[in-house]
C-alpha cells in the first residue's frame, strides 16, 4: 500500500491506493472474466445433471429388480382404480423418492397405511427458459406419487392400502391382508369426497357384512347396530356441513370511504347514523 499524506487546513488526510489485491488467492477468481466463470458453472452443472441422471437410472433398475408379487398386487389395483397402465404405475413407483415406504408397509408390524395421490402438480418444462424474474414456465400435469398425507395439499384422488394385521406381507397373503380403497376430492372438495366414500361404499359394505368376527349375532347385535347408526349419523353431519359451506352468505364488500368522506362535525355523524 502506498500512502501519501497532505496537509490541508491543518487536518491530516490520507489517500491510499491499494495495489496487488488482484493477485491474492481470494481475489483471483473475481479477476477472471465473468464469461469464463459462467461457462465453467454451466459445464459443472451439466456434468452434475448427467451424473444425477446416471445414479437415478441405476436406482430405478435396482428397485425394478425388487418388484415381486406384492408389488404387482399394488400396481394392478392402482392401475385399475386410476385408469393408468400397469407399466406407467410401475415406472412411477420405482422413480418415487418415497419408494422405501412400500417396503416399510410390507414389513412385520410395519406401516398401517400406504397412500398415493393422483392430482395436478406443477411440472417444469424440460426446455423452459428463465423469465426476467428468474422463474420458469410451469404447467399443471397429472401425477401419481407416494405420500405420507401430511406434507402435500390434497386436491385430486387418494388411493390407499390398509393392513388388517401385523403379519409380514407376502406374495401369498397380500390379497387377504391388504385392503384397497379410493376417494375423490377433485378441486379440494374433501368433505364431499369423504361423504361419498362413506355413504356409497363403506356403509353399504358394512350393512351387508355377514361375518363380524367374535360377534356371533352379526347385525342383530346391539353394539353393531349402534356402531352403524353412529357412522350413518356422521355421514349426515358431513352432508350438512358441506351444504352449509356451499350455501354460505357472501357479504358484499362496501367502500365506506364514500360515506365518511364529507363528515365534518358531530351533527353530520348523527345524520349519517
Amino acid at each position: 500500500t502506498e500512502s501519501k499524506y497532505r496537509r490541508h487546513g491543518g487536518n491530516l488526510k490520507t489517500r491510499s491506493t491499494e495495489l496487488g489485491s488482484a493477485v491474492t488467492g481470494s481475489s483471483l477468481t473475481t479477476a477472471l472474466p465473468a464469461s469464463t466463470t459462467v461457462k465453467k458453472s454451466v459445464v459443472l452443472s451439466s456434468e452434475s445433471r448427467k451424473e444425477l441422471a446416471k445414479q437415478a437410472k441405476v436406482t430405478k433398475e435396482e428397485r425394478r429388480a425388487q418388484i415381486d408379487g406384492r408389488h404387482r398386487y399394488l400396481i394392478s389395483r392402482l392401475a385399475d382404480g386410476i385408469d393408468l397402465s400397469e407399466q406407467q404405475v410401475e415406472e412411477t413407483i420405482i422413480s418415487d423418492d418415497k419408494f422405501q415406504l412400500i417396503e416399510q408397509f410390507f414389513a412385520p408390524s410395519g406401516l398401517k397405511k400406504l397412500l398415493f395421490f393422483y392430482q395436478d402438480v406443477l411440472q417444469q418444462k424440460s426446455n423452459a427458459s428463465l423469465r426476467s424474474d428468474g422463474s420458469t414456465n410451469s404447467l399443471p400435469q397429472k401425477k401419481l406419487f407416494i405420500t405420507m398425507g401430511s406434507t402435500e395439499d390434497f386436491t385430486g384422488t387418494c388411493a390407499f392400502f390398509l393392513r388388517t394385521s401385523d403379519e409380514v406381507i407376502t406374495a401369498s397373503n397380500v390379497s387377504q391382508e391388504v385392503n384397497f380403497g379410493m376417494f375423490d376430492c377433485t378441486n379440494g372438495n374433501i368433505l364431499q369426497g369423504l361423504e361419498f366414500f362413506l355413504s356409497q361404499i363403506m356403509l353399504p359394505a358394512l350393512k351387508s357384512q355377514q361375518n363380524w368376527g367374535a360377534v356371533k349375532e352379526g347385525l342383530k347385535n346391539i353394539q353393531i347396530q349402534e356402531f352403524l347408526y353412529s357412522v350413518d349419523k356422521f355421514v349426515g353431519t358431513l352432508s350438512s356441513s358441506r351444504q352449509n359451506i356451499e350455501d354460505k352468505i357472501q357479504l358484499t364488500k362496501v367502500d365506506i370511504d364514500i360515506y365518511v368522506r364529507n363528515l365534518q362535525n358531530p351533527s353530520d355523524y348523527i345524520s349519517a347514523g
